[in-house]
């Protein structure tokens, strides 16, 4: 199944309740044309093709059909679908020069992660930024 379709760009993003950085973020987003899909709380289990609104996922495919235990996600969680590399860097440009705090767990949206649940994704990507900074660490 093809991910990218040439379509317009989205963001699906996730932010904590009382988070500040919410409000910049899409403003940044709003000035660039993007369109914004906030996931919620219930929407934890549903895959990211469903989110993003590919062809062939259920509006409602979840992990609950597979029994993946879908937990509370505590940061911020940024996925980018439809994003060309220059476009990656003026998001994060733009976001830079509107002082968004950093959102240190951000994703693009790829074949292999596509079937995965928004949770899912989130735990694979906390992961990897865990290993990275450990090894940053180490290497200090």
């Amino acid at each position: 199944m093809a991910v990218t379709r040439g379509g317009r760009e989205m963001v699906l993003y996730y932010s904590p309740e009382g988070n500040k950085n919410a409000a910049k973020l899409k403003g940044v987003l709003v000035r660039m044309g993007v369109r914004i899909r906030n996931v919620s709380e219930e929407q934890f289990g549903d895959t990211l093709g469903s989110l993003i609104g590919l062809e062939g996922f259920e509006a409602r495919e979840s992990a609950e059909k597979s029994g993946e235990a879908v937990g509370a996600i505590e940061r911020e969680v940024l996925v980018m679908h439809n994003f060309s590399g220059n476009r990656i860097d003026e998001l994060l440009l733009a976001m830079r020069r509107a002082n968004v705090q950093k959102i240190d767990l951000k994703a693009i949206v790829t074949e292999s992660n596509v079937n995965w649940s928004f949770y899912h994704l989130y735990e694979e990507i906390g992961a990897e930024h865990e290993r990275m900074h450990q090894n940053a660490n180490a290497k200090q």
